[in-house]
């Protein structure tokens, strides 16, 4: 038999009952998710910075970083949203590697998926009630919505998801806005293909029952850069790729049309302090063009206490696991560059 089933892992039912949401927070996630709705409707012309680490592999040092992020959005509420990014699952090219908290609550231990869903919980719950702010988490399991519904505010979906059938019906049923990203193959027209979907109803098989959703309004596009076929790097957030993405937006009928900046990826060809001047040529562009400016409602930030990125058994407090990330010096120094940019 190829699989061999280890263990029944918690039901979301019985992980949300055993950890649920405080009713202050659950007010507080509220009153978030209106104003990250507004921003994506157009209804608010404050500007979106998804911004923490690359994957949220130790929760002292995530909450420590969230923390430090409250303090900066005290300071820039009347112009920034800020969204820390709690990435508990990580996808892996070639399958191997970290694969992100809810595999491993330990980086250094094996494998054990029934933690991992209760330390996932855990730390975006304590993430909230330590700083008010609702959190990013990549849809990387669709079966995993249910064990976080109630706290996430913002979803995306990556580059080699986006395609997936399952997470765009899966979107479709969800009340927060859910960002799609380009596939590496940069094709535009999978990633607005893939917005037509969230947008509409459907009826599908989930979590083994039938199901129907009325279809995610929210939904919109992410660019994250591309990889040719020699494996190079070809960033999409410069001018013309945002009128272009503008262009192509009108001629679809799509709702809300909106789209979010990761300036990591393919994007920085993954040199984390090119996010610096990638995040102020896009803020640049918005000036220059009125209809990019209602089309760019955010950015993506790789960020973490500490700049690059280590080896997991180097043990440095802060620093990335994955992906290099923004040091919280200059992460902080470009938040308020942001802020000063937005009218």
């Amino acid at each position: 038999m190829s699989f061999k089933f280890v263990k029944e892992v918690i039901s979301p039912e019985d992980l949300v009952k055993a950890y649920p949401m405080p009713a202050k927070e659950a007010l507080k996630k509220k009153e978030r998710d209106q104003e990250i709705k507004d921003v994506i409707t157009g209804k608010s012309n404050k500007f979106l910075v998804i911004i923490g680490p690359c994957s949220a592999d130790n929760e002292d040092a995530v909450c420590d970083y969230i923390c430090r992020l409250a303090k900066v959005q005290e300071k820039v509420e009347d112009k920034l949203i800020l969204i820390p990014r709690i990435y508990t699952n990580k996808p892996r090219t070639t399958g191997e590697g970290y694969k992100g908290i809810v595999h491993q609550p330990d980086p250094e231990k094996e494998p054990d998926l029934h933690e991992g869903l209760i330390t996932m919980r855990k730390m975006h719950l304590r993430a909230i009630m330590e700083t008010g702010l609702t959190a990013a988490d990549e849809m990387l399991y669709p079966e995993n919505w249910p064990y976080v519904e109630d706290i996430l505010s913002y979803v995306a979906v990556g580059a080699r998801s986006v395609e997936d059938q399952q997470h765009r019906l899966t979107i479709s049923g969800m009340d927060v806005p859910a960002g799609m990203k380009n596939p590496t193959s940069g094709d535009l027209s999978v990633m607005l293909n893939s917005v037509v979907a969230a947008q509409k109803s459907h009826t599908f098989l989930y979590r083994s029952w039938e199901v129907e959703t009325s279809g995610n309004p929210l939904a919109h596009t992410i660019l994250r850069g591309a990889v040719n076929k020699h494996g190079q790097s070809i960033p999409n957030y410069h001018y013309e790729d945002l009128i272009r993405l503008v262009q192509m937006y009108q001629e679809r009928d799509l709702q809300n049309p909106a789209t979010i900046i990761d300036a990591n990826h393919a994007n920085s060809n993954k040199q984390y302090k090119e996010q610096i001047r990638i995040v102020k040529e896009v803020l640049h562009s918005r000036k220059l063009c009125s209809e990019i400016a209602q089309l760019v409602k955010g950015v993506m930030i790789e960020s973490y206490i500490e700049g690059g990125c280590q080896k997991v058994h180097e043990r440095i407090y802060g620093k990335s696991i994955t992906d290099p990330c923004l040091g919280w010096e200059d992460s902080e120094k470009l938040i308020y560059t942001i802020a000063d940019q937005i009218k």
